[in-house]
């Protein structure tokens, strides 16, 4: 992880968490057991893995925005409120 990314580090680092299951008909579903309702479906394997990483990135982006507990993974912690310094810092 570079560091320089913090929302596409965290992102990767959610989807490699991903569970993905066949279906009976061929198709696949794809989860991420820490992100409650980040859930996906696809045709193919690959298709069910880009539908799955847009809703994390829907999901962290209403998270963030309404203030909800985001999981906190390798280290990036989304929960932090900003850090603000004196004006008048010399």
């Amino acid at each position: 992880m570079a560091g320089q990314f913090v929302l596409s580090d965290y992102t990767s680092e959610l989807m490699g968490c991903a569970i993905y299951d066949k279906l009976e008909d061929g198709t696949f579903s794809g989860q991420i057991p820490d992100c409650v309702g980040v859930l996906a479906f696809g045709t193919t394997l690959r298709a069910c893995e880009a539908e799955l990483r847009s809703t994390l990135e829907d999901w962290i982006v209403v998270g963030v925005t309404l203030g909800h507990r985001l999981p906190v993974i390798a280290g990036i912690d989304l929960n932090k409120g900003p850090v603000r310094e004196p004006v008048d810092a010399v």
